[in-house]
Formats: structure tokens, C-alpha cells, sequence
């Protein structure tokens, strides 16, 4: 069960086809494990469809229709739909192994034959896409017990647990669990004692590590993001 969401902003814009490529795989990632999301994204899509039918009402029943759309929704049994939906994932994962349906454009076998950049003993880093002078689509993995250095963020950044999990300074972070940082935030992730972590991150600038020594690494992840490498 996901305990971390994608914000009703971001859904809103999924929904609407207005969220860039990186932005849009993360979260058709996060669907594939939340049937919450699933179920309000539909939503939004029936609601984005009855508010395009109706474009030219007045504003003050443009906001009644939206009422009443999602009390209708509301009172509908949504709880076999969200069962049914969430087998056809469990199904699709079981056909093709452990990688989600959404990355297998960028994962075509496994996660082992991907080519991984090594920062420390325990922790490395894999590109899946460069956006030109956009985003960064990278997966992250580090081994079960380890912790990546306390970084900052440059710029805003969004994290999709894909296996294992990890926690910092405001929680803990499972499989499915969506978490946006932005340049406010300086964290410390601990992968927990069981099994390594691998997640799926969107950076939108490079992160900057903090230490003494991994803040060498730095000029390193910046040659290597679109957003600096122009």
C-alpha cells in the first residue's frame, strides 16, 4: 500500500496531458502500484471531459456541475474497479519480471544489464533519458543497510520507490511511494537492513552533495545532467 502521493495539482495535469515525458513517467509509474490514484485520475478525466463539453457555461455552474460530478462519483462502489484494476498490474509485472510497464521502453531486460555509474561503494546511478536542457530520467541503487550522502537539491526533484525501501529525515518510504523535493530540501535517504532500494528519479538540476569528500563528485553530476551540459 502507498502511503505518498503525487499532489492533486499533478494528477490534475496527468490528466489533462499538460506534465512533460519525465514528469508523466513517474507518475504512470506511481499508478501502476496506487489504486487510490488510479481511481482519481479517472475522475479528473471524466471531469476534464464534462468541463470541455460545457466550456461556455458561467462560471458559478461550471463549479456546480464540478460538485455534482464528484458526488456521483463519490457514490459509486469504486472498491471491485480498483481490485480489478490493480490484478491486471500484479499480471503485467508477473509476464515481464519486476520492471513496470511504463519504463520498459528504457529497460528492456533487467535491471543488472543496465550500465551503472558507481559514486561510492554502495551507491550508484543509471540514465535512462536526457530531456535537451531539460530533466534527468535516472533509476538510483543502493545496497540494503547503506545511505546515499546528505545532499541538497539545485532544483526540483521527484522519487518513485521501485523496490525496497528507505527513509530520511520526514519518513519512510516504500515500494509505489512518490516523493517531490525541491531547492528547500538537504536530506540524508537510509536504505532500510533488508534488501537494496531502487528508485526512479526525475531531476530537473543536478543534486549537490554536502560532504567533505562526495562534494567532488559534484562536477561529475553535473556534466552529466542536460540542464548544465548545454
Amino acid at each position: 500500500m502507498t502511503h505518498y502521493h503525487p499532489s492533486i495539482e499533478t494528477l490534475t495535469d496527468y490528466a489533462a496531458g499538460a506534465l512533460s515525458l519525465s514528469h508523466s513517467l513517474c507518475v504512470s509509474t506511481h499508478l501502476e502500484h496506487c489504486s487510490e490514484c488510479q481511481q482519481q485520475v479517472k475522475k479528473l478525466e471524466i471531469l476534464g471531459a464534462q468541463l470541455f463539453e460545457q466550456n461556455r457555461m458561467p462560471p458559478q455552474e461550471l463549479r456546480h456541475l464540478k460538485d455534482q460530478l464528484f458526488a456521483k462519483l463519490e457514490q459509486q462502489d469504486t472498491s471491485t474497479e480498483a481490485t480489478q484494476t490493480v490484478g491486471v498490474v500484479e499480471r503485467i509485472k508477473d509476464k515481464g519480471g519486476k520492471i513496470p510497464k511504463s519504463l520498459r521502453q528504457f529497460i528492456t531486460k533487467g535491471y543488472d544489464d543496465l550500465t551503472w555509474m558507481h559514486l561510492s561503494p554502495s551507491f550508484k546511478i543509471a540514465t535512462l533519458h536526457n530531456e535537451e536542457g531539460g530533466a534527468q530520467i535516472a533509476l538510483t541503487r543502493v545496497k540494503a543497510g547503506a545511505h546515499m550522502p546528505t545532499h541538497t537539491h539545485t532544483g526540483d526533484e521527484i522519487t518513485l520507490v521501485l523496490e525496497g525501501a528507505f527513509s530520511d529525515e520526514t519518513g519512510i518510504y516504500r515500494q509505489g511511494d512518490f516523493i517531490s523535493r525541491d531547492a528547500r530540501h538537504k536530506h540524508k535517504p537510509i536504505v532500510t537492513k533488508d534488501a537494496e532500494c531502487i528508485c526512479l528519479t526525475v531531476l530537473d538540476a543536478p543534486i549537490e552533495f554536502t560532504g567533505w569528500f562526495t562534494r567532488l563528485l559534484n562536477p561529475i553530476l553535473r556534466r552529466y545532467h542536460p540542464h548544465t551540459s548545454l
